[in-house]
């Protein structure tokens, strides 16, 4: 894998190896849309999990997403990821992907960290070491549970915004409910102004947490049921209604909603606004 672009190891600023390179809009792509167990879940015969199973419709591997073209100077290995999962070899394989050198990891569960064993695996058979990058807390926690990633991936502490190409990127600390805290990213374009949130495992927000995504073009935010019936003290990420009215207040150009149990079914009609959607396996958006 031939890099396009160079970084300072502390700093993580990429800049493209050439300033003459045609800038275009950087890409995102969903290649899992997927709650913590992912659809179907081994257990279940509920009609979504059945129509998962036979013509997949409702088929959802971990939430992850690909952005493609940060660097903006068009090299076909730039490449990002946020978060790595279970799933990460199947998603890999669905994209046509052979190598990542570069992702962003929002916290340390197991669905969001899972594939690092087979990402550190393939960078080793390709001898070209990965670029994590992660909030500072976060990074013990996963070489706490896989302490020879190492040896093949370079983790780096987003301890300021982190620069590739025109793109700012910060992370902050989000509420995750009873499941404690996880990170949100949010990404600001210097020249066009445009800007996107990913936030996928978050719960109650308060005014602080929630001031990053106002402004923001797209906000991609995770729900895990529509109506979630449970009690409010063991749930851990918004609901479909908690989420319709967390974009009233912020007025987001377009919410796309990701990390999807098997309480919600797309072959439903469940009457959302024209600017929110249920995010899909192969599903894109041109960040301009």
């Amino acid at each position: 894998m031939v890099r396009h672009g160079s970084g300072h190891p502390r700093t993580g600023i990429y800049r493209p190896a050439s300033a003459l390179m045609a800038s275009a809009p950087a890409v995102l792509t969903f290649l899992g849309t997927g709650d913590s167990l992912g659809v179907p879940r081994v257990y279940c015969s509920c009609s979504v999990c059945e129509e998962a199973r036979k013509t997949g419709r409702n088929r959802r591997l971990r939430s992850l997403v690909r952005i493609d073209g940060l660097e903006g100077g068009g090299s076909p290995d730039d490449v990002t990821l946020i978060d790595c999962g279970p799933d990460w070899g199947r998603q890999m394989e669905a994209a046509g992907l052979r190598s990542i050198r570069r992702m962003l990891i929002t916290h340390a569960h197991f669905d969001h960290i899972g594939g690092l064993v087979e990402w550190a695996d393939a960078c080793r058979w390709t001898k070209q070491r990965g670029q994590a990058h992660a909030p500072a807390e976060v990074i013990p926690d996963i070489r706490a549970r896989f302490p020879w990633l190492d040896r093949w991936i370079d983790f780096t502490p987003i301890e300021e915004p982190l620069v590739i190409g025109c793109w700012s990127i910060r992370s902050w600390r989000v509420h995750h409910g009873f499941n404690g805290y996880s990170y949100a990213y949010r990404f600001d374009h210097g020249e066009t102004g445009y800007a996107w949130v990913y936030c996928s495992d978050s719960i109650g927000l308060d005014e602080m947490q929630k001031a990053p995504l106002r402004g923001a073009d797209l906000i991609v935010l995770g729900t895990s049921f529509y109506r979630e019936p449970y009690p409010y003290a063991g749930r851990s990420v918004y609901d479909v209604t908690e989420a319709l009215e967390l974009r009233e207040e912020l007025q987001p150009g377009e919410m796309l909603l990701t990390h999807m149990s098997h309480d919600i079914d797309l072959r439903r009609e469940y009457g959302l606004p024209d600017n929110v959607k249920f995010a899909e396996a192969g599903m894109r958006r041109i960040l301009d």
